[in-house]
């Protein structure tokens, strides 16, 4: 007799939560806040500031927090400058080949090639032209002028300065020492 009543409410339980629920209707929230983002104003009027909103503009002459000023300009004269003084800070102890690579493949193989011989996938394609191999006696780069390209961009290619960090982009420029190396062989 124990048993029958047990199984009978175990149905009675079953059918009582299998009947509630209908397709048609979403079912119930438990935590709406969760499921239902609540939108708030970032740039709303406040008394508390001067011109009454909050978004300021950053104080002149101050430099936000982890950003190092470049120091050369981006003409001729920043660039010779920067070819004839501007040294890599990274020694061979921090020079990561493998992220080097990796960096170089995701931002600059596809124009410069792998090897750095100016065949990159674009090229052979005929989508863009003109790109020079490392080691064209013309050239001449070193550090520095590769430096100073990436930061500020230079004929058809752009500015990398928003796409990688400072350090970054010195691991990049070693890289490219490297394959210039690898290529004058």
């Amino acid at each position: 007799m124990r048993h029958l009543i047990k199984i009978t409410i175990i149905a009675l339980v079953t059918i009582s939560f299998t009947s509630c629920n209908k397709s048609s209707r979403p079912n119930y929230q438990y935590m709406p806040n969760m499921y239902e983002p609540v939108g708030y104003e970032a740039y709303q009027e406040s008394s508390a500031f001067a011109n009454g909103v909050e978004a300021q503009l950053p104080v002149d002459g101050t430099i936000p927090r982890g950003y190092t000023p470049f120091e050369y300009t981006n003409d001729i004269a920043g660039y010779d400058l920067a070819k004839a003084e501007l040294q890599s800070p990274l020694d061979s102890m921090q020079f990561d080949a493998p992220r080097a690579k990796e960096l170089y493949t995701i931002y600059c193989g596809i124009c410069h090639g792998n090897k750095g011989n100016g065949k990159g996938n674009l090229v052979t394609r005929n989508k863009i032209l003109g790109v020079p191999s490392y080691d064209d006696a013309g050239r001449a780069i070193n550090s520095g002028s590769i430096y100073h390209v990436m930061y500020y961009g230079k004929n058809s290619m752009g500015s990398y300065a928003n796409f990688l960090s400072e350090e970054e982009r010195w691991q990049v420029v070693a890289h490219v020492m490297t394959l210039k190396a690898d290529l004058e062989k």
